[in-house]
């Protein structure tokens, strides 16, 4: 496998650091708000790659933090910390807006048949982690006091603007009034924080009463569960100037070398081409996908057509498009399997050849830095191509490992008549105009389990 690696700019041939192991650690969500298809997109490739490398026969350990405390408004230690927000907001606690918001992602991966990473690590839990990480950088002498807390002493690393590219100069000739002016530059980074008395959560520390930094909970955990070099580190490209620059930083001022060998970056999925937010009004959930008829499994399909580095443009033609395409592939699932009994004949070199070919050019295209819409490009040809059904099904299931569209669960399910009969009014409701109506059957069927799709050939029930 080749991936892009942000730390050399470029693609490289992928090696376990252990042959046969490989140790990946994943950003997670900030759990004070719904987690929308936006930040959904990374986690579907993330997840593709996971499959991918499984596939290849690699034991993957997976990890991904939940951030619930520490990370503020602003990713340069200004303002409101997002889980007090969130609490304030909602006038509930922030535990309670932590395991509300928690669930909304953990339900948002079931649908998108995204597997669970093998250890999911709340920052709450790992306080005493961090603390222990961050004696380490002070006793080496990576760390200094302010009024606000412990800050990180980026003059100290040498190589600290690098991975990102910044240009240091300008961002300290354009820096606005400091809210701490005993940093010695304005991009040190806290990593305890030591001056805000009215945080809800707070803990004992060597430096005071306080809580963590969010750049800290990353590096912390991330070494705890993989080691203090593990094999790849994934996240979105908004965190490349701060964040992960912050967390290569403290890195070095614990270890004196790189945590993870490759780190990768999503960008992202827009809505019609703006950046999706709620301030925007576009803050779309996958949960709204299903209240308009669309399977959360065609979102998948959206997602792996286009290029974790290049992003997508999220349309609602684009979305109807990838259910019509998904639902094909359903369908020909079914007929295969109805027509399974039938036996095998014997297969020319021809088609022998052909067959081997198909399965080279997906796994190549899987292989060439997570090109999965080249691999949904080789299913299609191979669908279409005049080899055996049952070899087509055999390639689909097999390749479906990868992709997580979940085709190997794809039954005739019998619609019991009480939900046919349902599905009848609801269509001749919505022809009489009575659309009100119409969505309340639709909920109530969604409720029991049944998606409704109009078509031009009528209402299309699936369970």
């Amino acid at each position: 496998m080749k991936l892009y690696n942000f730390l050399s700019k470029q693609i490289e041939d992928f090696e376990p650091i252990k042959k046969g192991k490989v140790g990946i650690y994943s950003c997670g969500p900030t759990v004070y708000w719904n987690q929308h298809i936006g930040h959904m997109y990374a986690y579907v490739q993330w997840d593709a790659l996971v499959r991918a490398l499984r596939y290849q026969g690699q034991d993957v350990k997976w990890v991904m933090n939940v951030t619930d405390v520490g990370h503020l408004v602003s990713d340069e230690d200004e303002g409101e910390d997002k889980m007090e927000k969130g609490a304030k907001r909602e006038g509930i606690t922030v535990e309670q807006i932590a395991k509300k918001y928690t669930n909304q992602f953990l339900e948002s991966m079931d649908k998108l048949n995204i597997r669970r990473p093998d250890v999911i690590c709340p920052a709450t839990e790992h306080i005493s982690e961090m603390i222990e990480l961050i004696k380490k950088i002070e006793e080496n002498g990576f760390a200094y006091k302010t009024k606000t807390g412990l800050v990180f002493d980026t003059g100290k690393f040498p190589g600290y603007a690098e991975f990102a590219g910044l240009n240091l100069d300008d961002q300290e000739a354009g820096a606005r009034v400091e809210v701490d002016p005993e940093k010695k530059k304005p991009w040190d980074f806290l990593l305890w924080v030591t001056n805000q008395p009215n945080h809800i959560m707070q803990w004992d520390s060597p430096w005071g009463r306080g809580f963590p930094g969010w750049h800290i909970e990353c590096t912390a955990m991330s070494v705890k569960y993989l080691g203090e070099r593990f094999d790849i580190h994934t996240g979105g490209r908004e965190h490349i100037p701060v964040h992960h620059t912050n967390e290569i930083a403290q890195a070095y001022g614990a270890f004196r070398h790189q945590t993870a060998n490759f780190w990768l970056h999503n960008d992202w999925l827009m809505f019609e081409g703006e950046k999706i937010s709620k301030s925007l009004g576009n803050n779309i959930l996958v949960t709204d996908l299903i209240e308009k008829g669309f399977s959360p499994l065609a979102l998948r399909y959206l997602i792996l057509t286009s290029h974790y580095r290049k992003g997508m443009n999220f349309t609602w033609s684009s979305i109807a498009g990838a259910q019509t395409a998904y639902d094909k592939l359903k369908e020909f699932v079914k007929s295969r399997r109805a027509g399974e009994q039938e036996s095998r004949s014997t297969l020319s070199k021809e088609k022998l050849k052909k067959i081997d070919l198909f399965r080279n050019k997906f796994l190549n295209s899987v292989d060439d830095d997570m090109n999965f819409a080249m691999g949904l490009a080789v299913v299609w040809e191979m669908v279409k191509s005049n080899i055996p059904d049952m070899d087509k099904l055999d390639l689909l299931l097999d390749w479906d490992q990868i992709l997580g569209l979940d085709l190997a669960n794809v039954t005739e399910v019998e619609i019991p008549e009480q939900i046919k009969k349902l599905a009848l009014i609801r269509e001749n409701l919505r022809r009489e105009g009575k659309f009100v109506e119409a969505d309340e059957i639709r909920m109530t069927l969604e409720q029991k389990g049944y998606l409704v799709k109009d078509t031009a050939n009528g209402t299309v029930i699936s369970h």
